[in-house]
């Protein structure tokens, strides 16, 4: 027997995204957004409310980053996303942030985090929420790479449960795509 929920915003796993912007006078801010993910082959698409400052940078500066949460920086990752831009102007180094300058675009890389998506707009729909990011460059850290790729165990992604309200790791393989399924083909 199935419960239904009705229409809800409930998908796992929901990546947390840091999406990173510098303001108009240089000063770095970044934000939590759930709700985010891959929609082509180099694009990038965020629901992001218009009242968020990372909006206001966003049409001001065509550039963001999207760093993947991770579990060492969880506590920071959430705080970003409890206070607003708007009303808090050190939400960066109050998180503990430090910002690093993009050779790719014009957007802060954070250096706590380690992967990251250096994106230039597409375009943001400000009735829709809808951003879409060009992926200009991927960028990671040596430190989660193994053998010249990223080693998810060492990223140690984390994933919001939209309905517990918590944060789950992410990274244990259980299979091979692209491969597992080909015992079922005749």
């Amino acid at each position: 027997m199935r419960k239904n929920f009705g229409a809800k915003a409930y998908l796992y796993p929901q990546p947390v995204l840091i999406i990173a912007t510098y303001g108009e006078d240089g000063t770095p801010d970044a934000m939590n957004a759930a709700w985010g993910g891959i929609c082509d082959d180099t694009r990038v698409n965020i629901c992001l409310g218009s009242n968020h400052k990372t909006a206001a940078n966003l049409q001001s500066r065509k550039a963001f980053t999207v760093s993947v949460g991770t579990l060492k920086q969880l506590v920071a990752c959430d705080y970003v996303g409890l206070v607003s831009g708007n009303k808090v102007s050190d939400k960066f180094a109050q998180a503990g942030f430090h910002a690093v300058k993009s050779t790719f675009v014009d957007a802060p890389l954070i250096a706590e985090m380690p992967f990251t998506l250096e994106c230039s707009v597409v375009s943001y729909d400000t009735e829709s929420c809808q951003l879409v990011g060009e992926i200009v460059n991927v960028s990671a850290d040596e430190s989660i790479l193994t053998e010249g790729k990223i080693d998810v165990a060492k990223l140690e992604p984390i994933s919001f449960d939209p309905v517990n309200h918590t944060y789950l790791k992410v990274g244990t393989v259980v299979g091979t795509a692209f491969s597992d399924g080909l015992k079922l083909k005749k």
